[in-house]
């Protein structure tokens, strides 16, 4: 197996798979290999056991179940530890019925409370039962032993809670039903409860997938929900469901290390399970933790810091510092925040000159960083109270990180809790005059913004033009950056969320200063009405930053076009063909679908070529298609825009003569319609808001039909709806001029909706 695919969950199917048909000399190596891996996977530690025992391999299947039991709560695993057990002493006679049964102890002390356990529990009541009596005392004690067995596992939530206390009961009621009263209805109670979690437990268990290999995380859904399964799992046992505080904490272990099992490599579970631990008043078992989670994860510096915490906390300082001392590691490869947290464990524990001389020696690291002299230097100032110590440490710090921004705006912050302005101006003359250009614009921000705010009115217009003068050139405005505008004015008499203008006036400013830095260049519209280059309040008001590199950049809406769900993507349509087609398809929605945008596959991504695929695919459609739909499509217009004219296709379609297919109720239509008044358009659409006409009876009005009649407003709704559930009849065109005769008033204000093929409901509207 490759190491840079060591976790690959198919390769280790296929070698586990193909140990299955391996001698065991042959086989022992892959498993070996596995379990390096995959240390907690319980069902390869159970195939290299059974492969063992199938060879009579005792010595081995000793040494296997000693390195698996203990970190593999598994029920299957434990079982198949059992029968070894009881394989080994069957033939030793009463002193291997002992061994068998402290084994049987054993395993029910660690995998007891599993849910699955139930067989575990009846197996070993059963071996109980077999034991024999020589005498009325034996017999009292296996007796004694039963019950106590049985009166455990009814009160654990497993699979066969119903089927112990149906055996429990007949075990009772066989001894003594005297004695069976009392003591079932002392457990009654803790049985049921017991049973009420057994069925809420159950909603979480079955979330767990138990076959599941112990992985690094991984963005994959399937990883994620089984962290989140487990995460329930953990809170709802923490819970306490069966108000037990004996077993509580027991079965909140039993989880955490089953957990474990599968989240093997995720430091929030370890860290979680640890700190637990710690508030539950076991210290000794947190840093147990603590210790198989490095052991697990021996990279993590999270882990480490979080042990040495504990550590600390409880005193024990040689161990928190010798942890601390493992992150520092080689010089070369030791890290900036190693030293940095190194130098406060030493000045809370060890005092001012440990973590003086550590420093002294930290900084001659190659990997000591700015961050290194920031760090003690405010130290040294907030907690010694030694400010001199603090700028010397600053100053010394300068020789070497005068490049670093960042470093020069720290130093400037402590120089400002000195109230040393002078020192501050001298700083910032400094590092502007050995700062490259593009380096220095927030030097310069926090230059222009300490003279707002504490300089005089000379110094404050100065350093601003300054500051233009030096970053004209990093901008392609040039000369125009020069210029003073309203905004720089803003930014001088402002004050952190309180702005001297309304957010209107910024926006409108924040356009303006755009569009004159555009002048001479070709702007989009789009452009200027989405305001794709505009800042909002938050961002354009400067202070001391041009807005030219604060743009807020929104999308171009007119690059935008209605998703029709018909495309599909990577589908490229020709352009003769993809106008006809798409305003036939569109008959019934003309809004579904940009024609224009179809047609040139350029403006619509939607329907681009994918990996040069041509459009030989669509050509076999039209192959396929009959000869009376390919002449109607070859007489439709091309048509340019975002919809097709609704009547110029209606009357395409009446100069066609392409066969129809027309139902009873459809050609019933045109008798009826001769026979009365013009009917309403949901009448002749057949929707769901309309009353199906027997094809036998004549048409009448609805309120003669019915005998009621809605209201106005009702009716108004029912005329509106288009025809869109039924074929087209030959007289569609008339039907479209009586509706846009009917429902001239809406037409004007934009509101007449066309149904959709599909439904018959409103779909979309059109001006």
């Amino acid at each position: 197996m490759a190491a840079v695919d060591k976790y690959n969950v198919e390769s280790a199917e296929i070698l586990a798979n193909s140990a299955l048909h391996l001698p065991i000399t042959q086989a022992a190596p892959i498993y070996e290999q596995l379990l390096t891996i995959f240390p907690t996977a319980a069902k390869y530690w159970r195939q290299y056991v059974e492969a063992q025992m199938g060879v009579n391999n005792d010595d081995a299947t000793k040494q296997i179940f000693s390195r698996c039991l203990l970190n593999c709560l598994h029920v299957p695993l434990w079982r198949c530890y059992i029968r070894f057990i009881r394989k080994v002493n069957d033939r030793k006679g009463v002193e291997g019925q002992e061994e068998t049964r402290k084994a049987f102890d054993f395993m029910l002390s660690y995998v007891g409370a599993d849910i699955a356990s139930g067989p575990v529990w009846m197996e070993y009541i059963a071996f109980l039962k077999s034991m024999p009596a020589a005498n009325t005392q034996e017999e009292t004690q296996r007796m004694t032993a039963v019950r106590k067995a049985y009166q455990k596992a009814v009160v654990t939530p497993t699979h066969h809670i119903e089927q112990l206390w149906r055996d429990y009961e007949n075990f009772e009621n066989s001894v003594s039903r005297q004695l069976a009263k009392g003591l079932l209805s002392e457990y009654q109670p803790k049985y049921n409860s017991a049973r009420a979690v057994y069925r809420e437990l159950k909603k979480y268990v079955d979330e767990i997938d138990w076959n599941m290999l112990a992985i690094p995380p991984t963005d994959s859904c399937k990883d994620q929900m089984q962290w989140v399964a487990w995460k329930r799992l953990l809170a709802f046992e923490k819970g306490n469901p069966q108000r037990i505080d004996s077993a509580s904490n027991k079965r909140i272990i039993f989880s955490y290390e089953q957990c474990l099992m599968y989240l093997y490599h995720y430091p929030d579970i370890w860290y979680d399970y640890a700190t637990w631990q710690a508030k539950s008043g076991s210290m000794d078992a947190a840093v147990k933790v603590f210790q198989r989670a490095l052991k697990a994860l021996p990279e993590s510096e999270m882990l480490k810091y979080a042990y040495a915490e504990l550590e600390e906390s409880r005193g024990s300082l040689q161990s928190a510092k010798k942890l601390y001392e493992s992150l520092l590691g080689d010089a070369a490869e030791t890290t900036t925040l190693a030293h940095i947290q190194f130098i406060r464990f030493l000045r809370r524990n060890e005092g001012v000159e440990a973590a003086r001389k550590y420093f002294l020696d930290a900084r001659k690291s190659p990997s000591c960083t700015y961050h290194v002299y920031v760090a003690y230097a405010l130290m040294a100032f907030c907690l010694d109270k030694d400010p001199k110590v603090a700028h010397n440490v600053f100053e010394a710090g300068l020789k070497q990180f005068m490049h670093e921004p960042v470093y020069i705006l720290e130093y400037a912050d402590f120089l400002s809790c000195l109230n040393d302005d002078r020192n501050i101006r001298a700083l910032f003359e400094r590092a502007l005059s050995s700062l490259p250009q593009e380096e220095s614009i927030e030097v310069w921000k926090r230059f222009t913004q300490f003279e707002k705010t504490y300089g005089d009115l000379a110094s404050m217009l100065k350093v601003e033009q300054r500051r233009k003068e030096a970053l004209s050139g990093t901008s392609e405005e040039g000369a125009s950056a020069l210029e003073t505008s309203l905004l720089d004015l803003i930014s001088r008499y402002s004050f952190k969320d309180l702005w001297p203008c309304s957010s209107k006036d910024l926006d409108h400013l924040s356009r303006q200063e755009w569009l004159s830095k555009n002048i001479g260049k070709k702007v989009d519209k789009s452009a200027l009405s989405n305001g794709s280059a505009m800042t909002d309040k938050s961002t354009s008001a400067p202070s001391g930053v041009s807005t030219a590199s604060l743009k807020v950049l929104r999308p171009d809406t007119s690059q935008m076009v209605i998703y029709d769900p018909r495309q599909h993507h990577g589908t490229t349509v020709p352009s003769n063909t993809t106008t006809a087609i798409l305003a036939a398809s569109n008959l019934s929605n003309p809004m579904a679908t940009v024609v224009g945008a179809a047609s040139n596959p350029l403006s619509n991504p939607t329907v681009s070529m994918v990996d040069g695929v041509s459009s030989n695919a669509f050509d076999e459609v039209l192959k396929a298609t009959p000869p009376s739909l390919s002449a109607f499509l070859a007489g439709l217009p091309s048509i340019e825009g975002p919809a097709p004219n609704v009547d110029i296709v209606l009357s395409i379609c009446l100069q066609n003569d392409y066969p129809t297919v027309q139902t009873k109720k459809a050609t019933s239509l045109p008798s009826q319609r001769t026979a009365g008044p013009a009917p309403s358009t949901s009448d002749l659409s057949g929707s769901s808001k309309s009353h199906p006409i027997p094809s036998n009876s004549s048409f009448r009005p609805r309120d003669r039909q019915l005998g009621k009649r809605k209201d106005q407003e009702r009716q108004e709704e029912e005329e509106s709806t288009t025809v869109q559930s039924q074929p087209l009849q030959r007289d569609a065109f008339r039907i479209r001029q009586m509706q846009k005769a009917r429902g001239g008033s809406a037409s004007q204000t934009g509101s007449v909706s066309y149904g959709s093929a599909l439904s018959g409901d409103l779909s979309g509207s059109t001006c």
